[in-house]
């Protein structure tokens, strides 16, 4: 009798507890994904993206090889983006996108606040069963028709904590996107076999912050976390800084 692996699998009932973060990193590829085979990258260049729930950076990162501004931030400090509560500040600012991979329990509220605060799409990439439910149908979809749901034709691994390349998960991933104006209905695509063409060596490289361009660590020490500003990256610059999102 054979056993299923699941030393590195984050499984298909996943449970969290009440107060978990929910800190699963997004493998870099399976968010080039969305820009070169959704969204496409012609149609992002001079645009500015937030990563509302950005960790250590690897979603918020790629996004800068595409978008010409990416503003980051995370309810937690993980060494990447100061912190600031997505849900709970008041921010006046619209972005052209937001993308994410929101805390599952918490995917309802990130995208009815993004939709209120994007001026061109939202897009957040979720466990496949968030499509079900006649709650979530009531509560979002129906009044809200996401422009496509994008299904992952190869499975997406996420570990907790960290990226891991030789994970394995029995979990379907998706990414919802919506684009204003909104469509009266959904389009269902899938996302082919990707991962081999839109993985680098580099994407697993440990405890540094990924620019797009040089990898580097620009997290000093002593640096000031506290709720202020939010992380923005040039995505067509190689330098980091810390200042207000640019317009």
């Amino acid at each position: 009798m054979s056993r299923q692996n699941t030393s590195h699998a984050v499984m298909a009932q996943r449970v969290e507890p009440g107060d978990s973060l929910d800190d699963f990193p997004t493998p870099p590829w399976a968010s080039r994904a969305l820009i070169e085979h959704v969204i496409g990258p012609d149609n992002v260049r001079s645009l500015h993206c937030l990563e509302p729930a950005c960790g250590r950076g690897h979603m918020a990162s790629v996004m800068a090889e595409y978008f010409a501004c990416v503003s980051a931030s995370d309810i937690a400090f993980y060494g990447y983006a100061p912190p600031r509560d997505f849900l709970g500040y008041q921010q006046d600012e619209q972005f052209d996108w937001i993308i994410t991979n929101p805390p599952f329990k918490l995917a309802e509220d990130f995208a009815l606040l993004a939709l209120e605060r994007a001026r061109v799409g939202v897009a957040l990439l979720v466990r496949t069963v968030f499509i079900e439910s006649v709650g979530r149908l009531e509560r979002i979809f129906s009044r809200f028709p996401p422009t496509y749901v994008a299904q992952f034709s190869e499975r997406v691994p996420m570990v907790k904590g960290r990226l891991d390349k030789k994970a394995s998960t029995a979990t379907g991933y998706a990414w919802i996107i919506w684009q204003k104006p909104l469509a009266d209905h959904t389009r269902l695509v899938w996302i082919p076999q990707t991962r081999k063409a839109l993985e680098r060596d580099t994407d697993y490289i440990a405890d540094f912050v990924r620019t797009g361009s040089p990898i580097r660590n620009t997290v000093a020490p002593s640096v000031d976390v506290g709720q202020g500003d939010l992380f923005v990256v040039g995505g067509n610059e190689s330098d980091l800084r810390r200042g207000e999102a640019a317009s």
